[in-house]
């Protein structure tokens, strides 16, 4: 029945999200999901909030989260966009902030939802190469642009880059607007929100999904100058003017507050993620330096795409890209301290 699509339809290749089989119980390395529950008080805000009130529309600008994302950052209500996970803010940015005629840049080994919303809103792009090493390297990002987008940490490789190396960017390219996706920022690397009263055009953009354990609620959110901020709420109100439910406000703003439990939380990720760096390192796998709550590593011969199904096939899942350039490696989502024993036990046996 596809001569029924629009020709944009027909010129789409969809985003593949890791997968979710459910023909046996597995350990899910393979998602980036956070192993640990969310917070107790985001839990009771969501059930709090699941009464009678669920008949009447949530508040479209959902400025409790809000507020609690600005006093947490240290920022102001107008420098605040929020959204069904950060996939959606970042398909709001890239429809409101980064369609011109000059070519977004972003990295060629990156987060595969960019080159799918460049298609999608039939944006002109131009993707940059990583160094031999799999490092963002900012300094060739200087030539004409309509944007630039790049995850700190960058994903899958895992790899940060400083503040500095960002904010030269930002000067260099004062008239560009310059999206830093920090979806992973907090178990290792600085978040740039720190950059946004010194530079109008930086926009940050980051998840509750992983450091904070609601991926299954869908929230996100950017933080920037008030006139990006409010491009954004232009494009959402043109597209959905509720995007965030009654539930997903209350406990994402209860998680935002819990500040002991997230940093409980990211400090055990770390320590989980550590221990199996040098585990994997010990049987010779090469592993990229990591500041993220995954870990980008290549087995001694290079074998990655056999050692997923093998892993598959003992319960285990794991990230695998059949692509240029990263075919040998694998991308481990960090479990907990158990599930890492066990995936490291088999990984010794296979």
């Amino acid at each position: 029945m596809s001569q029924y699509w629009s020709k944009l339809v027909h010129n789409l290749d969809p985003y593949v999200p890791g997968e979710q089989p459910k023909d046996q119980r597995y350990i899910k390395l393979n998602t980036n999901e956070c192993p640990y529950p969310p917070s107790p008080n985001a839990l009771a805000a969501i059930h709090a909030a699941a009464d009678e009130r669920l008949r009447l529309y949530p508040d479209p600008n959902a400025d409790e989260l809000k507020d609690a994302i600005a006093d947490y950052y240290n920022v102001q209500r107008a420098n605040i966009f929020v959204g069904n996970g950060s996939d959606e803010v970042l398909a709001h940015v890239f429809q409101g902030l980064l369609k011109h005629d000059a070519p977004l840049l972003y990295p060629d080994i990156s987060y595969s939802f960019y080159p799918v919303y460049a298609n999608l809103y039939q944006i002109n792009a131009q993707q940059i190469p990583l160094r031999e090493d799999f490092r963002v390297c900012l300094g060739d990002y200087a030539v004409d642009n309509g944007g630039i987008i790049f995850p700190n940490p960058n994903a899958p490789t895992s790899m940060a880059l400083g503040l500095e190396a960002i904010e030269a960017l930002l000067q260099t390219h004062a008239e560009s607007v310059v999206v830093v996706d920090e979806a992973y920022v907090d178990f290792g690397a600085q978040t740039a929100i720190l950059l946004i009263d010194k530079y109008p055009n930086l926009l940050v953009v980051q998840t509750f999904s992983k450091s904070r354990s609601l991926a299954g609620l869908r929230v996100g959110f950017a933080v920037g100058h008030p006139d990006l901020i409010n491009a954004l709420e232009r494009v959402k109100n043109s597209f959905n003017s509720y995007p965030l439910g009654r539930m997903a406000i209350a406990g994402a703003a209860a998680a935002m507050r819990d500040k002991a439990y997230f940093e409980d939380t990211c400090q055990k990720i770390i320590a989980t993620r550590e221990m199996t760096v040098q585990s994997l390192t010990e049987m010779g796998f090469s592993v990229l330096p990591s500041a993220a709550n995954f870990v980008f590593a290549r087995p001694p011969a290079g074998n990655a795409e056999s050692l997923y199904l093998a892993l598959k096939q003992r319960g285990v899942l794991v990230r695998y890209f059949n692509r240029p350039r990263i075919n040998e490696y694998l991308r481990i989502t960090i479990g907990t301290d158990e599930e890492m024993a066990t995936f490291l036990s088999i990984l010794a046996e296979l």
